[in-house]
């Protein structure tokens, strides 16, 4: 864990930034490292999460989620993969979907929808072209989901990008293991 830049506790952040993160500290039972260290900009935090809560409203859960992983998966994200694989399992998602997204062939797949196998596609595309050769995959996309949707799939790959970048910069640990490895339940984990 990089130790370059100090770590805030809720009490020690700005008033507003630390109104809006306490329900999330309640629901997951911890303030994660990133909130703790993107606290010393709290302006840039704060609108880095008001696009967080558009991106949830924007997209069904299944398609967002899916898309997640996948952005996790290709950034080497462990810290946002595990925190997401635990909510697909609270939103009542199979593992065996969740380990199918994680596995990053689209190709061959028989659990994910053909929405979520064309925001992959052109996921995986985008990312490691960065932006550059992902043209065809993003016309299949929009063509699938229509324009509010596909524009949100390609926001929220900046978003989750942005995220990757914050912890593997600072190289924060994940907060939580991966569900393949603690066995995660929503009956026996209430983080």
């Amino acid at each position: 864990m990089h130790e370059t830049i100090p770590r805030l506790e809720i009490h020690e952040m700005r008033a507003d930034l630390a109104d809006y993160l306490r329900p999330r500290v309640k629901r997951l039972g911890y303030l994660g490292e990133l909130f703790k260290c993107s606290a010393h900009a709290p302006d840039i935090l704060l609108q880095f999460m008001h696009l967080t809560d558009a991106l949830k409203e924007a997209l069904p859960n299944r398609l967002a989620e899916a898309a997640v992983l996948t952005i996790a998966k290709l950034m080497s994200n462990d810290y946002e993969r595990n925190q997401h694989e635990r909510l697909c399992i609270r939103l009542g998602f199979e593992r065996a979907w969740v380990a199918e997204v994680e596995s990053l062939t689209p190709e061959a797949t028989a659990l994910m929808t053909p929405d979520e196998l064309t925001a992959q596609r052109y996921i995986i595309a985008a990312v490691e072209s960065r932006g550059h050769a992902c043209q065809e995959e993003f016309k299949a996309l929009a063509t699938r989901i229509g324009p509010a949707q596909s524009m949100a799939i390609v926001m929220l790959v900046g978003r989750y990008i942005t995220h990757a970048l914050v912890v593997n910069t600072l190289e924060l640990v994940a907060p939580v293991p991966s569900i393949f490895d603690d066995g995660f339940t929503v009956e026996k984990h209430h983080d």
